[in-house]
C-alpha cells in the first residue's frame, strides 16, 4: 500500500469508529430525544478541544455470537478537553452500540480515564446513558464496574467527580454516579434504579413506572440522590459547566478567582426589613444570602429536597464559597433527617476543596416526632455537628433570628469549631423559645407569674447580649453591613492552618 492509501484506510476506519452504533441506531437515539455520545461532549466541552482515546478498542468476548460482532471503541466514548480553558477528562456511553452496555473492555477506558485525571489533578465528568453491564460477558463485566468503583472512591476528595444521567442507569451501574460528589439527571429522559419496575413488581407487587421509580423528579424531591435536574440535556450540560466555574481542578488548587465589579463595600438596606418583627413569621432565607454574594447570583444545589436547610456555591469579592442556610419558610427551617444529610454532605465537599464555608443561621431545633426518632434524627443530626467540627476551612456562621437548644451547637457555633461568629441583634440564642421554657420552668405557676416571667426570660435570652458576653458571638452586625462583614471575615480567614489530630480517618455516624 501507498502512504497515501494508507493515510486513507485510516480515515475510514476513523469515520467507522465516529459512527457508534450506524445510522440506524443513532436515528433510533434521536428518536427516544437523545443526543449521541459524541455529541454531548461536543456541547459540554470547548469548541475543539476534545482529544479521544482508545477510539479502536475492540470487545473480545466469544460467547451469544458477539464474537461477530465487533464496534471499534466498544460503547464508550472517553478522552480529555477544557471546560472554560480548564483540562477535564470525560467519558460518555454509547446507547448506539450494544445498548451502552459496560464490557470489560470499555472499563478498561474508563479506569484509564479515571487514572489520568487523578495524576493530573483534573476533574473527571461521567456522561451514563447505558443498560448496566453486558449480560454476554457475565462475572468479567461485572468486575468492570468494581475497577470503575475503586478509582471513583480513591478519586474523592482529590477530583471533583461529576456524573450526568442521560437515560437508564440501573443494577450496579447506579453507584459509581453515588460515590461522586454531584449527579445531574434530565427531566423525564433519565432514570436510576437499583431493581426496575418489573423485579418491584415480581417481589413486592407495587406497580410503578419507570418515572415514578427512579426518574429526576423522584430523585432531586424525594430520595436526594439528584443535585440537579435539567429540562433537556443542553440544559444539564451548562448546568455542569457552571457547577465547575465554581470549583478547583483538585485538592491541592484554589477555585478560580472571578473579578467582579460589585463593591465589597456595597450596604444592603433593605434587609434591616427582610426579617419580621414578630419571630414566628417566616421569611425567605434565599432573599438574603442572594442580597450579600456577588452579583447577587446564588448557585443553588439539591434545591426540591429538604427545603428547610439551603446549600449551593457564591462568590464573595470574586472567591468562591459554601453556603449552608436553616430556610424559615420551609418547616419553620428546622432540622431533620434529611437536611442533615443534606448539609453533613455539601459541608464535607467544601471541605476536600478547601471552599470557605458561610452559615446562615435560623433555626428553632430539631423537628419532633416518632417518625424522625425512630429513623435515627440523632445519627443524622451528629453527621452535620461532625461534619463542621471535622472541616478546617474558614468557617463563619451568622445568627439572623432563632438559635435554639442541639441545634444551636450543631449548626457551626464557636464551640463546633466556627472561626468567627456574628449575630443580628433580634438574634435569639437560648435552650428553646421563650414560651417553651417558662411552660417547663414555671408550669405550676398562675398566668400572671407566667407571663412576668416570659418578660424576664425574653430580656435575658431573646437577643445576642448573652453571648456576647462570653466570647461566642465575636460581633453584632447590623444587616444592612452583612456583605461586607462576611467579606472581612473570610479574607481574615484566607491564610487558616488547622490540622486535625493524626489518624487514619473519623468514624462519622453513617
Amino acid at each position: 500500500m501507498t502512504l497515501q492509501e494508507i493515510y486513507q484506510s485510516f480515515e475510514e476506519k476513523n469515520k467507522a469508529a465516529e459512527a457508534g452504533g450506524g445510522e440506524k441506531a443513532i436515528e433510533k437515539q434521536k428518536q427516544s430525544g437523545k443526543q449521541t455520545a459524541r455529541e454531548r461532549i461536543d456541547m459540554l466541552l470547548d469548541d475543539n478541544t476534545f482529544v479521544e482515546i482508545d477510539k479502536f478498542i475492540l470487545h473480545e468476548c466469544n460467547h451469544y455470537g458477539m464474537q461477530n460482532s465487533r464496534i471499534p471503541g466498544d460503547g464508550v466514548v472517553a478522552g480529555y478537553g477544557k471546560i472554560d480553558g480548564r483540562l477535564v477528562y470525560v467519558y460518555a456511553y454509547d446507547f448506539t452500540v450494544y445498548g451502552g452496555s459496560l464490557s470489560r473492555t470499555n472499563a478498561n477506558k474508563i479506569v484509564k480515564v479515571q487514572k489520568l485525571a487523578m495524576k493530573n489533578g483534573a476533574p473527571i465528568i461521567a456522561l451514563n446513558d447505558s443498560g448496566g453491564a453486558r449480560i454476554q460477558e457475565g462475572v468479567m463485566a461485572l468486575s468492570g464496574f468494581s475497577d470503575i468503583f475503586y478509582q471513583n472512591i480513591k478519586a474523592s476528595g482529590v477530583v471533583p467527580q461529576i456524573s450526568a444521567i442521560l437515560g437508564p442507569c440501573a443494577g450496579g451501574a447506579c453507584y459509581s454516579p453515588a460515590l461522586t460528589d454531584f449527579i445531574f439527571m434530565v427531566k423525564e429522559k433519565s432514570y436510576m434504579f437499583v431493581t426496575g419496575p418489573d423485579v418491584v413488581k415480581t417481589v413486592t407487587h407495587e406497580e410503578l413506572t419507570k418515572e415514578e421509580l427512579g426518574g429526576a423528579t423522584t430523585h432531586a424531591s424525594k430520595s436526594g440522590v439528584a443535585h440537579f435536574v435539567g429540562e433537556d440535556e443542553e440544559e444539564t450540560l451548562m448546568m455542569i459547566r457552571e457547577l465547575l466555574s465554581f470549583l478547583p481542578s483538585n485538592n491541592m488548587e484554589d477555585p478560580p478567582v472571578v473579578p467582579t465589579h460589585d463593591s465589597i463595600y456595597r450596604q444592603s438596606p433593605k434587609l434591616q426589613t427582610l426579617i419580621p418583627d414578630d419571630p414566628n413569621i417566616p421569611y425567605d432565607m434565599k432573599k438574603l444570602i442572594e442580597e450579600v454574594v456577588d452579583e447577587h447570583y446564588f448557585f443553588e444545589i439539591m434545591s426540591q429536597f429538604a427545603q428547610n436547610i439551603v446549600i449551593g456555591f457564591a462568590r464573595m469579592g470574586g472567591r468562591t464559597v459554601g453556603i449552608v442556610a436553616n430556610q424559615p419558610a420551609y418547616l419553620a427551617g428546622v432540622l431533620d433527617i434529611d437536611a442533615s444529610d443534606k448539609a453533613a454532605r455539601f459541608i464535607r465537599f467544601c471541605d476536600c476543596f478547601d471552599i470557605p464555608i458561610i452559615t446562615f443561621e435560623d433555626v428553632p431545633g430539631f423537628l419532633p416526632g416518632r417518625d424522625q426518632e425512630h429513623n435515627g434524627i440523632i445519627r443524622h443530626g451528629a453527621k452535620v455537628v461532625f461534619a463542621y467540627v471535622e472541616a478546617t476551612v474558614p468557617k463563619i456562621t451568622l445568627i439572623t433570628r432563632k438559635a435554639y437548644g442541639g441545634a444551636y451547637v450543631v449548626m457551626a457555633s464557636k464551640e463546633s469549631g466556627a472561626d468567627v461568629n456574628l449575630a443580628y441583634p433580634n438574634a435569639e440564642i437560648a435552650v428553646m423559645g421563650a414560651a417553651g421554657a417558662v411552660n417547663i420552668l414555671y408550669r405550676s405557676s398562675d398566668e400572671t407569674e407566667r407571663q412576668k416571667a416570659l418578660s424576664e426570660y425574653k430580656e435575658l435570652f431573646a437577643n445576642p447580649y448573652r453571648a456576647a458576653e462570653k466570647g461566642y458571638i465575636d460581633e453584632i452586625i447590623l444587616p444592612k453591613d452583612t456583605r461586607y462583614k462576611l467579606i472581612q471575615a473570610l479574607e481574615m480567614t484566607a491564610n487558616k492552618t488547622e490540622t486535625n489530630p493524626p489518624k487514619k480517618h473519623g468514624n462519622i455516624p453513617l
